[in-house]
């Protein structure tokens, strides 16, 4: 049976990090930046994704910790800013804000049929607060190309937009070499095609980031915007 949470331990975590950052306190905390602590983000957070893919409950808890630290770790970097400081407090209320103004179907009179429905509803409301143009704008470059190929496409498809990836050749093997497949078969699938790729000489990563810009060029297209 679960215990309601008190939100204590979060304080104690952020009265922990101050001392780290104080004077007198860790010399390594105490000389960290935004910057610095960027591989640690996404390490951290690499080592979470791995806990829930191997279904490791003890190995989940103490990753979300991790992941959990480097939040407060940053925040505490930023109430030290010369410019636009800011704490964990305004880290913490804006995501309730977010929260709270995108579930018009939870909190407000809104409806939602289904979880698709709350999915594109979520992408409109953002965009709009935003300012964003383009169904591509906010998708970071940065991201794992295969992640960022399904997240270009997925945002088309939620804007309404139907544009075709690549060549009709390539389209068309593509499909048939799924048609062939189960589910559980498309990772070997896709890891087959970059050993085959790696063998010719072809840098996977690379060729598929390639690809991506050239179909976010294609979305912007659609929409009657121009890079």
């Amino acid at each position: 049976m679960s215990v309601e949470p008190t939100g204590e331990p979060l304080l104690e975590l952020i009265r922990v990090m101050n001392t780290l950052r104080s004077p007198g306190g860790c010399p390594w905390d105490a000389e960290q930046t935004h910057r610095s602590l960027v591989e640690y983000l996404i390490e951290e957070s690499y080592e979470a994704v791995e806990a829930i893919e191997s279904d490791d409950r003890v190995a989940l808890r103490e990753e979300l910790g991790d992941v959990l630290l480097q939040v407060v770790f940053h925040s505490r970097i930023a109430e030290e800013s010369v410019d636009a400081p800011f704490s964990i407090d305004d880290v913490a209320q804006g995501i309730v804000d977010k929260l709270v103004s995108r579930h018009p179907h939870v909190f407000g009179d809104d409806t939602a049929d289904s979880a698709a429905h709350v999915e594109s509803k979520w992408q409109a409301m953002k965009a709009a607060e935003k300012g964003r143009e383009s169904a591509t704008d906010g998708v970071p470059d940065a991201l794992p190309a295969l992640l960022l190929a399904a997240k270009l496409t997925r945002r088309a498809r939620h804007g309404g937009l139907e544009v075709p990836v690549a060549t009709e050749q390539a389209r068309t093997q593509a499909q048939a070499a799924l048609d062939s497949l189960g589910d559980d078969e498309v990772g070997d699938f896709l890891l087959a095609l970059v050993e085959a790729a790696d063998r010719r000489g072809v840098d996977a990563e690379a060729a598929l980031r390639v690809a991506v810009r050239q179909q976010r060029a294609r979305i912007r297209t659609a929409e009657g915007l121009s890079d």
